[in-house]
């Protein structure tokens, strides 16, 4: 006795339904499963007619205006604009409708996407291994995962501690990669003595990222000053910290990438728009290999200060282009 009937062949990536309304061709939907579907054909579908949606193939979708999508970047669909856009919204119910192949520059008004396809990443915070070394003389600092997300957080003690996560994982300086990180600082910590660098590196340190030879950071010293800083060194070459002309707002979350496609002039992006465009952060001279580093640290001192982590990741590629 057959166990399975073929109840589709013609199109296996294609979902039918009834509409409960109007749906024009082309028009973007959030199947019952969770993924995104586009309308088949060229014709609307009234209340109560059937209507097919195509769950795989490359769509071209408008863009939202002034982010850029890297090549082979996370798009998501903003229910309220009607638009792809890198950036998932907190609230608001954006959700997930694949990749952009060859991205689109921050002018562009449309986006070819890979309908569902997942970015395949060679390091992953929720899937790769990580290791972790808490430095202190006292106290309790933790780091340590809440559903999903890494939370770091010094204690109230005078004492220097530093805390830490360093990808087992590591990519040749000779393979183009693309580092991406989400994080929030949650509680500042006071008298400028929290430093916080997110990036990729070749190792950590103790107790100053300064210190690692090699190098491309977002960097932000926690205090009065929340300036989001990035940064580069190679070991001969260093581009000290400069000011983004973002500030961190305390728990809020902000979405950080490093292309370092092309190690002699990586382009680092802030919420998807590029920032410092016209520094050269030149990491030629670094022999590698790098890892995903997140790097908390402050100097003796009673201040508390929490940082959650709720993506970090690189992805690497053959084409740089």
């Amino acid at each position: 006795m057959a166990e399975a009937t073929l109840s589709k062949d013609a199109n296996a990536n294609a979902v039918d339904i009834t509409a409960l309304a109007a749906i024009a061709a082309g028009e973007v939907y959030q199947l019952r499963d969770g993924r995104a579907g586009v309308k088949a054909g060229l014709q609307a579908a009234a209340t109560g007619d059937p209507a097919t949606f195509l769950t795989a193939g490359q769509f071209t979708l408008a863009k939202t205006a002034s982010v850029v999508i890297l090549p082979g970047g996370r798009v998501y669909w903003d229910r309220s604009a009607n638009t792809a856009t890198p950036l998932q919204a907190a609230a608001g119910g954006d959700f997930f409708i694949g990749v952009a192949p060859d991205g689109a520059a921050s002018a562009a008004t449309t986006v070819v996407v890979d309908l569902n396809v997942k970015p395949n990443y060679l390091v992953d915070l929720h899937e790769s291994g990580f290791d972790s070394v808490i430095v202190l003389t006292a106290g309790t600092p933790t780091i340590m995962s809440r559903g999903g997300e890494v939370h770091a957080a010094f204690s109230a003690t005078n004492e220097a501690q530093k805390l830490d996560l360093l990808s087992r994982q590591s990519v040749p300086v000779t393979i183009p990669m693309i580092f991406e990180a989400k994080f929030s600082v949650l509680t500042v910590a006071d008298a400028a003595v929290g430093d916080l660098s997110v990036g990729l590196a070749n190792a950590t340190h103790a107790s100053d990222a300064d210190q690692i030879t090699e190098s491309g950071f977002f960097h932000q010293d926690s205090g009065t000053d929340l300036n989001l800083d990035a940064e580069s060194d190679d070991g001969t070459t260093e581009v000290a910290a400069a000011d983004t002309l973002v500030d961190i707002v305390a728990g809020t979350d902000v979405e950080v990438w490093i292309d370092a496609r092309d190690l002699t002039d990586m382009h680092y992006y802030v919420d998807g728009v590029e920032v410092l465009a016209a520094t050269t952060f030149d990491i030629s001279l670094a022999t590698g290999p790098l890892k995903a580093l997140f790097h908390w640290e402050k100097s003796a001192d009673d201040s508390p200060g929490e940082v959650r982590l709720s993506h970090m990741a690189i992805r690497t590629m053959d084409l740089a282009t």
